[in-house]
């Protein structure tokens, strides 16, 4: 399923694309996209915080359209707000994984979508560079709706 994500999210968010965003792996408890530091540098020669935010709200999102897919859920999903912590520049290409919701949290969100056509869902998202050191912590709300 994760091998859909770059046909989406060409036709849905071209901006991926120069960005130069890949899916580098995927499992029941995760979902982890890749970024080269090349085409997202800054002037300073480290990774462009804007850059780091786009990678980690696409990985959010990333995250629950794949688990929208699996439970034939279908909604718009929107992001509704974010927030991001930079600990230290990233020098390198960086991975961002984003933590799928529990279980509960993911029935519950479901549950009341299909009952009111909205609901929300928060997601944290956690960007490190090549050494392994954290560049990047990501919390993000997104909404289920009709």
């Amino acid at each position: 399923m994760s091998t859909e994500l770059p046909k989406v999210w060409s036709a849905w968010m071209p901006i991926t694309g120069a960005l130069g965003i890949t899916v580098a792996s995927s499992d029941e408890s995760s979902l982890v996209l890749a970024m080269p530091l090349d085409p997202n540098r800054n002037y300073q020669g480290t990774v462009f915080g804007g850059s780091m935010a786009a990678l980690a709200t696409l990985a959010g999102w990333s995250a629950l359209w794949l688990l929208m897919q699996r439970d034939k859920v279908e909604a718009t999903l929107l992001v509704q707000d974010s927030a991001i912590r930079y600990p230290r520049p990233a020098r390198s290409d960086v991975l961002a994984e984003a933590h799928l919701p529990v279980a509960q949290a993911w029935q519950e969100a479901v549950e009341t979508f299909r009952r009111h056509g909205r609901a929300r869902i928060g997601i944290e998202v956690t960007s490190r560079d090549d050494t392994g050191q954290v560049v990047a912590e990501f919390q993000g709300r997104y909404v289920l709706t009709s």
